[in-house]
């Protein structure tokens, strides 16, 4: 069975072979495993016999110059296209730490809006004439990545302090950026659609919640965030495709919102910030497909995340509208022969 078979199969839950198995390594945790026996060069899906997932992306940024600032044997520090400055620890291995954004008021961001055209120069056709025909021949699934949300608009361009105090001060320019951004992602979309690039879904990363709790209130979610989350679905079901949206930390408090969107997958379940994928099967396993919600802290443990596939798994699979992964992603701690292990557990307990 294919990637694309076992991926429409799972989500209308039909009868298929096993879940689907997708995450996200780390460069650094790639590097190790080559390290450890990955041949170089290969795809670790290859090695492992996972399912292929390939991204398609466009570039909807202000283009803002992009230049290093310092650079060190520790790090570097640069802009990058959204006007943001921050310190790359390089390796891999970490999240960058962000130290100044451009647009930090509304004023400038009517500067920034400007500078975001729709331009076919924003998408590279070449990387798609290469290998679209090949991910479709291959039955692999096809992935349209959309930047828009609270998320990347706090984290990738104005900060979290500016963007936290706009939604009650100014919400509707908080409003208005993420849907340029949404409006954005459509226009370039559409242009790549119309040329016959075809994709089975779109995602996109929307971080809402942190340990225990949401980042704000449902209520800020309806008026702000909601309206644009359900254009994106709904753009996305009229072309006949799924929506995936990828939300860290605690958003148990959005669900029936999230849910209301009509948002087909949720990513990642994220365990250590107080999700319970179980608890959300009972509840939405109907509506969503799950994709995620084991404990990457287990992973450097062979017998403990075993017990914990064993455990979890088996009810998740229930019915269909479950994709195995990490509750987030995969760092470089988790060894080759640990990802093994985790594969053929999930292989093992996830056959139908």
């Amino acid at each position: 069975m294919t990637t694309k078979e076992r991926f429409t199969r799972i989500i209308n839950r039909q009868d298929v072979d096993r879940i689907p198995i997708k995450d996200w390594p780390w460069p650094g945790t790639v590097q190790r495993w080559e390290q450890e026996g990955l041949p170089a060069g290969m795809d670790y899906r290859d090695y492992f016999g996972i399912d292929k997932v390939q991204e398609l992306w466009v570039d909807i940024s202000p283009r803002y110059e992009v230049e290093v600032i310092e650079k060190t044997d520790e790090y570097t520090i640069c802009t990058n296209a959204w006007g943001a400055t921050y310190k790359d620890f390089g390796g891999g291995e970490s999240t960058p730490e962000f130290l100044d954004f451009k647009v930090k008021d509304s004023k400038i961001w009517q500067e920034t809006k400007a500078r975001m055209t729709v331009d076919p120069s924003r998408i590279d056709w070449a990387a798609l004439e290469d290998n679209h025909a090949k991910w479709v021949a291959n039955g692999d699934w096809i992935e349209a990545v959309f930047w828009f949300g609270f998320d990347v608009a706090h984290s990738w361009m104005s900060g979290t302090e500016t963007i936290l105090m706009a939604m009650i001060e100014e919400p509707e320019w908080v409003e208005d950026i993420i849907n340029t951004y949404l409006d954005k992602c459509i226009a370039h979309y559409d242009m790549m659609w119309d040329k016959g690039y075809r994709f089975d879904s779109i995602h996109w990363p929307d971080d809402m919640g942190y340990k225990g709790t949401t980042l704000f209130s449902p209520e800020i979610y309806r008026q702000i965030i909601k309206p644009a989350h359900k254009r994106a679905v709904d753009w996305a079901h009229n072309k006949g495709i799924v929506a995936r949206l990828h939300s860290c930390g605690n958003i148990t408090k959005l669900l029936p919102d999230i849910v209301d969107t009509g948002v087909d997958i949720l990513n990642p379940l994220e365990v250590k910030a107080g999700m319970d994928a179980l608890a959300v099967k009972a509840e939405y396993g109907d509506k969503l497909t799950l994709h995620g919600g084991l404990d990457i802290k287990l992973w450097t443990n062979p017998e403990a995340v075993v017990a914990e596939i064993e455990r979890l798994v088996p009810k998740l699979k229930e019915g269909g509208g479950y994709i195995f992964a990490s509750d987030h992603s995969i760092p470089s701690s988790v060894s080759l022969e640990n990802m093994r292990v985790v594969v053929e557990a999930a292989k093992r307990v996830g056959t139908y």
